[in-house]
Parts: structure tokens; C-alpha cells; sequence
């Protein structure tokens, strides 16, 4: 719990990221960074058909600077249209990121 708020400038990093020209890899480190809650930020990785898959959870806490970072996931619309695949209630969200679909 040592993480301040989010900044405005930080949540528009995570908006605007161009996942075109960086690694969406640095885009999660940015994310975990900014996250409070380690144990709330799971990602674990493998291979599936010889492509390697990364598998994000992320649990808000109910804290508002970690709602505020999965709003500025969902406003960057190629990481949330590749990459989201399910919410439920009470700020919990799971995302599998195909590697093979992004740079580095």
C-alpha cells in the first residue's frame, strides 16, 4: 500500500499506450507498478500451440486509483478489444494477452 494515486498523466499513458509501436509487456509492468494490491495483480504465462499466452487477473480492492486504472485500460481500445475476457461484479477482470498479436 505504499503507491499514491494515480496521476492524470499516468492514467493517460495507460490510455493512449500505442501497443502498434511498444511492447505490451512494458504496458503490464507500467500497470503493476501503478497497481496497489500485489497480490491483487496475478499474471502467469505459457505456451499454448507454440504461442505464447500471458494471463492477467486483476482485482480493484475496492480501491478507486485501481478503478480508475482499469478505466484507462478499457479507453485504450486495442489492449481491451484484444485482451479483456471477463468482468464480474465487485472489481474483478481477467484478460489472456496472445503475445504473438503484439510487438516484443
Amino acid at each position: 500500500m505504499s503507491n499514491p494515486y494515480p496521476r492524470e498523466n499516468e492514467l493517460e499513458t495507460i490510455q493512449k499506450w500505442d501497443l502498434l509501436e511498444k511492447p505490451v509487456t512494458e504496458l503490464l509492468e507500467y500497470v503493476r507498478q501503478l497497481w496497489e494490491y500485489d497480490d491483487r495483480f496475478i499474471l502467469t504465462g505459457k505456451r499454448l500451440t507454440g504461442k505464447r499466452v500471458l494471463r492477467l487477473y486483476l482485482s480493484t480492492g475496492g480501491w478507486s486509483g485501481n478503478e480508475s486504472i482499469i478505466g484507462a485500460l478499457q479507453q485504450n481500445i486495442l489492449f481491451w478489444s484484444l485482451c479483456w475476457v471477463k468482468s464480474q461484479s465487485g472489481g474483478h477482470y481477467w484478460f489472456v494477452i496472445n503475445l504473438s498479436q503484439f510487438r516484443g
